[in-house]
């Protein structure tokens, strides 16, 4: 199939990898790429020069509208949306078979309606108003929405869910986070560093059990870090920067448990999958759909507090490693992903009604 991949644009898809939304549009032009598919990535196209990209917009915007000065600004919707109009246009022209949508734009939802190239929709986050609209106004034969979770869809549809919106689980590259028997005694967290991904709480938890933390990950929020973060450093609690993810397998393998610290309605969590594939178990706050992905591979905190965290700690270390790795590789893999893709892909290309 010809496939156009359409990623949002506030960051580059390329390594190191700003959050799980650029892992998984990286991922998914890798494996659909790798399974004989003619695939062209739609982003911002500082992007990987690897992939066939045709720039929504010349460079992830963040780079032009830095994240927290221009958050909801005229011109930054302006800029974005002139990306999305006259990236519609192309791949409107441009002999797709199908379109999979991980944009969180509004336009995309509204061209399969219009008549335009079959689409599947991969919702990343829980609903928001500049959005939730059109998500609910736009199934139907020739669109097929997915969510990350059953947390998630809950979220979107209390009520009523749609026939053509279903739950597809993110998935990893089993191969690119190799399991590890043993950890070395540490804690290890990583992700996106800004106040709804909880970073201070696993240093505060990590210093009150008594283990010493490694944090990974992009300082998103750096008044976050500067107010919240930085103050908890030193001694055991150290950062360790922003790496590639090769990298980042080695130290995640190497930790005894992996602190997930969502402060928000989580939808998935791919960080947490991650580790667990490397055989690491989670110790972990009871947000969105953490215990929905984690389940058996980890334990949680009883409230949204570092001192419920730390106390957790201790039941997750306990947890053998290689259960914690069966989880991840029986529910979480790119090939049980990409094989779902296609099969929504075929579906929406039909342009039957679901049920």
């Amino acid at each position: 199939m010809r496939i156009a991949v359409l990623a949002h644009v506030r960051q580059p898809i390329a390594e190191p990898f700003m959050g799980g939304m650029e892992a998984h549009a990286w991922h998914l032009v890798a494996g659909l790429q790798a399974r004989g598919h003619d695939v062209v990535l739609f982003a911002a196209g500082d992007s990987d020069s690897r992939f066939a990209i045709d720039p929504v917009l010349a460079e992830h915007y963040e780079k032009v509208f830095p994240w927290t000065e221009h958050r909801g600004s005229a011109p930054l919707i302006a800029h974005v949306d002139a990306g999305f109009a006259a990236a519609g246009q192309r791949i409107a022209a441009g002999g797709f078979d199908v379109v999979h949508n991980n944009s969180l734009h509004r336009f995309p939802l509204r061209w399969p309606r219009d008549g335009g190239v079959p689409t599947v929709t991969s919702l990343h986050v829980p609903p928001f108003d500049a959005l939730r609209w059109f998500v609910q106004d736009s199934a139907g034969p020739s669109h097929r929405i997915t969510v990350t979770s059953a947390g998630q869809r809950k979220a979107w549809w209390p009520e009523d869910v749609p026939a053509e919106v279903s739950v597809l689980h993110n998935g990893i590259n089993l191969a690119a986070w190799p399991y590890q028997e043993r950890g070395d005694g540490s804690a290890v967290w990583c992700g996106r560093i800004t106040p709804n991904k909880g970073t201070h709480l696993a240093a505060d938890a990590a210093r009150r059990a008594g283990l010493p933390l490694t944090i990974f990950g992009t300082i998103e929020e750096p008044t976050y870090w500067e107010e919240a973060v930085a103050p908890l450093l030193g001694g055991t609690i150290r950062y360790g920067g922003h790496i590639r993810s090769a990298a980042l397998a080695v130290e995640l393998g190497r930790a005894s448990v992996f602190l997930f610290t969502p402060c928000w309605d989580e939808p998935f969590g791919l960080v947490a999958v991650e580790a667990m594939a490397c055989g690491v178990p989670v110790a972990s706050l009871d947000m969105g759909a953490a215990r929905e992905v984690i389940a058996e591979a980890g334990a949680f905190a009883t409230r949204q507090d570092a001192e419920a965290l730390a106390q957790a700690i201790p039941t997750a270390m306990a947890i053998p490693r290689g259960s914690v790795h069966e989880r991840a590789a029986r529910l979480f893999t790119r090939d049980i992903m990409l094989d779902r893709c296609e099969q929504l892909y075929r579906q929406v290309r039909s342009g039957t009604e679901v049920g």
